[in-house]
C-alpha cells in the first residue's frame, strides 16, 4: 500500500530529526510488520498530514515496545529477521526504544490535545500490561479475567486509542471507533495465542506451543484447565520443554474438551460485535480488516 510507504518515510524523517547516526543505523534493522494500527487510522481518518503523523507516532511507540519486549524475552529474531538486541546488545535495544518513545511523545505533544491524551494513556496501560505479562509467567494463571485485562492493556489499549484518535481527527463517533479498536485488539491477541497452538514452527517462525513453554497460560490453556477433572498433568507441563507426546496430549485434550474451538469462537464473537458497531458508519474497509482476521483458517 502506497500510504503505508508514506508512513514509513515519515517515521524515517522523525528519526533523522534526532540528528543521531546510530539511531538511523538501528532504524534500518527494525522489522516492519503488517502496520495494523496505521491501516486502522487511515481507514478512519483518511490520508492527510495529521493522520500520517499519527500513524508514524503510533508505529514508533509500537516499535519501541517490541524492542523492549525482545530484550525481556531474550528473543533473537523478530518477524524472521535478527532482533536489534541480537545484532547489537540488550542495552542498545533498550536505549533505541527510548529514543523512539521520546521522539514519538515529542511529536504527539504538538497534536490535538485529546489525541495526545488518548495515545499517552494507552502507552501507560501498555507498559502496565507488559509488567502483568511478566508476572503471570511466574505461576500457572487460572484467572480468566486477569488474562483478559492483561491482553487488553498490553495489546488492545493502543489499538483502541489509535481508532478513537483517528475518529477525533475525522470528526466521527469516538466511542464507536474506540470499541471497534478494543475488540480488534482483543481478537488479534486471542488469535495470535490460538495460532501458537494450531500452526507449525515454520509458519510461526518459532517452535509451536512456545507460549506455554515460556509460561503463558493463554485462552485455550485457561479453558482447558477449567474443564479438566484432573488438572495436575497440565500444570506439570507448564514452562517445560514439551516432547511430541506431551504436545499431542495437550492438543487431544483441547479437542476433547472443545477448549480450542471455544477460544476461536470467543475471538470471532468479539469480531462480529465490532462489525455490528460499525454497520451504520459506512466503514467497509474496517469491516473487511476484521472479517479477514476472524474468518481465516486456524
Amino acid at each position: 500500500m502506497e500510504e503505508l510507504k508514506i508512513v514509513k518515510d515519515r517515521i524515517l524523517e522523525f528519526v533523522k530529526e534526532c540528528d543521531d547516526e546510530k539511531s538511523i543505523e538501528l532504524f534500518g534493522h527494525l522489522a516492519t510488520g503488517k502496520m495494523l494500527r496505521s491501516k486502522l487510522i487511515l481507514k478512519i481518518a483518511g490520508i492527510n498530514e495529521e493522520s500520517i503523523k499519527l500513524c508514524a507516532i503510533v508505529e514508533m511507540i509500537h516499535a519501541a515496545s517490541l524492542l523492549h519486549d525482545d530484550v525481556i524475552d531474550e528473543a533473537t529474531t523478530r518477524r524472521g529477521s535478527p532482533s536489534v538486541n541480537a545484532l547489537y546488545d540488550a542495552k542498545t535495544a533498550i536505549m533505541f526504544g527510548d529514543v523512539l518513545y521520546s521522539k514519538a511523545f515529542t511529536e504527539l505533544s504538538q497534536m490535538n490535545k485529546k489525541v495526545a491524551y488518548n495515545i499517552s494513556s494507552a502507552v501507560t496501560k501498555l507498559s502496565i500490561g507488559e509488567m502483568m505479562d511478566i508476572d503471570l509467567t511466574q505461576t500457572f494463571n487460572t484467572d480468566y479475567n486477569l488474562y483478559l485485562d492483561m491482553i487488553y492493556k498490553k495489546t488492545a489499549s493502543l489499538i483502541e486509542a489509535s481508532a478513537a484518535s483517528a475518529a477525533i481527527l475525522a470528526n466521527k463517533d469516538e466511542e464507536k471507533y474506540a470499541l471497534y479498536g478494543k475488540n480488534l485488539g482483543l481478537a488479534f491477541q486471542m488469535i495470535d495465542d490460538i495460532l501458537d497452538i494450531t500452526q507449525d514452527a515454520q509458519t510461526l517462525g518459532k517452535p509451536a506451543m512456545f507460549d506455554f513453554v515460556e509460561g503463558k497460560a493463554t485462552i485455550p490453556y485457561l479453558l482447558l484447565h477449567q474443564r479438566l477433572d484432573d488438572k495436575t498433568k497440565l500444570e506439570s507441563l507448564f514452562k517445560k520443554e514439551l516432547n511430541e507426546e506431551e504436545a499431542l496430549w495437550i492438543k487431544q485434550q483441547m479437542e476433547r474438551t472443545d477448549s480450542l474451538n471455544d477460544a476461536i469462537a470467543q475471538a470471532k464473537a468479539l469480531g462480529r460485535e465490532a462489525i455490528m458497531i460499525l454497520e451504520d458508519e459506512n466503514s467497509e474497509g474496517l469491516i473487511k480488516i476484521m472479517k479477514e482476521m476472524i474468518e481465516r483458517e486456524f
